[in-house]
């Protein structure tokens, strides 16, 4: 469906005058074309506003107005150049400082001294080398990241995954040890990177007394080289480019309680969350500020969306996973955090609504 026939169709959708359809369309044509129309799993053919006349035709008539406003003044959507920008942040951003520290304190001298001082560069790079960086997810965007840091970070310092077999590892190690032309070189850093966190639980929880998580995956990989690959004061550092205000702050209470209940020994002894940019608090839908929308989203929802792996979470995603009621779109694929009315797509049925998505999500369990 072309663009024109598309706004004819909303038009009558929303029933809207000539002078509301005149404003309404110069917006729509300028965020599709500069955002919306980006999104990366839209259907064969099918573009934003096919979606979201779509989308609107499942509310009543009297409903619509309330949806669309709720879009037009709420919804957040971080496109490519937007992520890129995150990933490209990383270095100066947490990277060089941490490595700036870690190289003084070697040299015994204060972080601001590092490059009037002559040994103050190869320090530097010492402990650059000695860093590895490794993707949590596909959407770790690691391939940006290289690209973005060719010339300053070598392609044997970045992995695509977490889990590395022993041949990779010893391979890897081996290179460190070549390039510092240093036998007894071991590792000093780890960062593991991924786009965006919503509740934590994916990367850190408990359940009935057993941690489990992406985290504890790490952990169960890792603990077997650190003794050879490994310095004793190693640190590692979990970035994520975007993160709500929630996770930011309970992944680390997490960490403590996980510290806590395993030891000293059968944990990570240094952690550190960084992130590239953490959504506001009030950022999240409520009573308060969405009373309209929220009706919406109590109302129109299929049970049939809910999995083992969205129980995690509560008892239902009306909000999205643990009720975190984003109005967010990533421009590769919608956070299942995001309110289940914007991703969730079903056939409905005895009395149950279908719900017919504006930016279809593509699950990644089922």
């Amino acid at each position: 469906m072309n663009q024109r026939l598309a706004l004819h169709v909303l038009d009558k959708v929303m029933q809207w005058d000539t002078e509301r359809a005149t404003k309404e369309f110069a917006w729509l044509r300028l965020m599709s074309d500069f955002k919306y129309d980006s999104y990366r799993d839209y259907v064969a053919g099918a573009r934003f506003i096919e979606c979201l006349a779509d989308w609107l035709q499942q509310f009543e008539q009297s409903e619509r107005e309330t949806a669309y406003k709720f879009l037009r003044e709420n919804l957040v959507f971080v496109g490519a150049a937007e992520m890129q920008h995150l990933v490209e942040r990383i270095y100066p951003q947490v990277i060089h400082g941490c490595l700036v520290t870690a190289a003084a304190s070697a040299l015994g001298i204060p972080p601001y001294g590092i490059w009037s001082d002559p040994r103050g560069a190869k320090a530097y790079d010492d402990v650059k080398r000695k860093t590895l960086f490794l993707g949590l997810s596909d959407g770790a965007r690691i391939d940006v990241f290289r690209r973005s840091n060719a010339g300053r970070i070598s392609n044997e310092q970045v992995v695509l995954a977490t889990q590395i077999n022993d041949t990779k590892w010893n391979s890897l190690l081996s290179k460190l040890r070549a390039d510092l032309s240093d036998p007894n070189a071991r590792f000093m850093f780890a960062f593991l990177l991924d786009d965006f966190i919503g509740t934590g639980t994916t990367l850190l929880r408990e359940e009935e007394g057993v941690w489990d998580g992406k985290l504890n995956r790490f952990w169960e990989d890792i603990r077997e080289v650190l003794p050879t690959h490994f310095q004793t004061d190693w640190r590692l550092f979990i970035h994520h480019y975007l993160a709500t205000h929630a996770a930011s702050h309970a992944v680390k209470d997490r960490h403590i309680l996980a510290l806590k209940s395993k030891g000293e020994s059968n944990w990570f002894r240094s952690v550190e969350f960084t992130f590239g940019m953490v959504l506001p608090k009030e950022f999240p839908i409520d009573k308060s500020r969405h009373a309209g929308f929220l009706q919406l989203v109590e109302k129109y929802y299929d049970p049939s969306i809910q999995t083992k792996h969205t129980d995690l979470g509560g008892t239902d995603v009306r909000r999205g996973f643990g009720s975190c009621g984003l109005p967010l779109i990533l421009e590769h694929n919608t956070p299942n955090n995001s309110i289940a009315l914007l991703w969730a797509e079903t056939i409905g049925g005895n009395g149950i609504p279908a719900m017919r998505p504006l930016f279809r999500r593509r699950q990644r369990h089922s």
